[in-house]
């Protein structure tokens, strides 16, 4: 049986799968139903020292319909609608009561987090996550923090800061760091009344979910070379195999928001266990054992020499691959029952093996 426990900062969760500081955090019940549903971990929705007045509409897929949506959605939330008071006199109390560690998001400024930060840490809660979300500040917001408390502290990086910089220059004072915030200002119009989807100012938006996930695993390995600190990934977590991917990028662990909203509170015991399939399968006995693995490749230049090798128990000569080879490097053979790759054609541009969903080609 796969160990998927992890332990972050003296904080020990069942599964490395926590909530993100969003819409499926928003509440001390939304937060119990996400622990029933399998979450290894929470994280509530920011507070400030006053309430959000969020705009509406607030959140829209990226695109319609149910396929196109899951790429991503953009939205125009803030943090949390509730009043400071209410978090701390009742929603942080039955988060706690799931018996999972609870780490609370709170920003944005120094003196604000200075002033709510104590109050947090005595209503009980493992940690904190302090979000600056574009407005900076990373380094005075974690001395603030730290002079201010003694439970862990982590800091939320956007994409769009030198994460390696500011994560190097906040080390010092906190005890780990996530990344990445959502990205953006993004923008939707409906083509059929030519207005803006989201009713923030000029209808902006923030871009999560799949969209963003090459950027969140390319910033959690870039962080994770540079500090000692443990790095949290989130951005685009959808499945089992993305929570993978980001551990192998030195992830300890990830934050799921996008997939929350698309799918409910049941997602998070959903991607675990297909995390603990996929490592059985392979042969691994803990999360611990992936952790990683890919920064090491990272070092050097890797370089492929085509063909790509097939393996036709593995193959179900879908066509998926061939229609994506823009060099018309592969096709079947008169019979369709072999897959063949022309040498002569082939760029090793790795295209094929990309959309292969049987892992039938590889270079290895």
């Amino acid at each position: 049986m796969v160990d998927l426990s992890v332990e972050i900062t003296g904080l020990t969760l069942r599964n490395p799968i926590l909530t993100a500081a969003g819409p499926g955090a928003r509440d001390g019940e939304t937060l119990r139903a996400a622990a029933k549903g399998g979450a290894g971990g929470l994280v509530a929705k920011t507070v400030s020292v006053s309430a959000a007045k969020v705009p509406t509409p607030n959140i829209v897929a990226v695109r319609k319909g149910r396929a196109g949506s899951r790429r991503g959605i953009l939205n125009a939330e803030l943090w949390s609608e509730l009043p400071v008071e209410q978090w701390l006199d009742k929603e942080y109390k039955i988060a706690l009561d799931t018996g999972l560690p609870v780490i609370a998001s709170l920003g944005y400024t120094p003196e604000d987090v200075a002033s709510l930060a104590p109050k947090i840490e005595k209503a009980g809660v493992h940690a904190l996550e302090f979000s600056t979300h574009y407005v900076g500040g990373h380094v005075e917001i974690a001395k603030a923090l730290r002079e201010a408390v003694e439970i862990p502290i982590f800091a939320k990086l956007s994409p769009k800061v030198d994460v390696v910089e500011v994560a190097k220059s906040v080390e010092p004072y906190v005890d780990g760091v996530v990344a990445i915030n959502s990205l953006g200002p993004c923008l939707r119009i409906n083509i059929e009344t030519g207005k803006p989807m989201l009713g923030s100012e000029s209808g902006y938006g923030w871009l999560s979910g799949a969209s963003i996930k090459p950027v969140a695993i390319r910033c959690v390995a870039d962080i994770a070379r540079a500090i000692r600190k443990p790095v949290i990934g989130v951005g685009g977590v959808s499945d089992g195999e993305d929570v993978i991917e980001f551990i192998m990028a030195g992830a300890y662990a990830v934050e799921v928001c996008t997939a929350a909203i698309l799918e409910g509170q049941t997602v998070y015991g959903r991607i675990a266990s297909e995390m603990d399939k996929w490592l059985d399968a392979h042969g691994y006995d803990s999360v611990e054992d992936v952790r990683g693995l890919g920064l090491k490749h990272l070092t050097k230049k890797i370089v492929f020499t085509p063909p790509p090798k097939v393996d036709m128990e593995k193959c179900t000569l879908c066509g998926l691959c061939e229609k994506s080879c823009v060099y018309e490097a592969i096709s079947t053979d008169k019979e369709g029952q072999e897959l063949r790759i022309d040498k002569s054609r082939c760029q090793a541009c790795g295209m094929c093996i990309s959309v292969c969903p049987h892992d039938a080609l590889s270079y290895d």
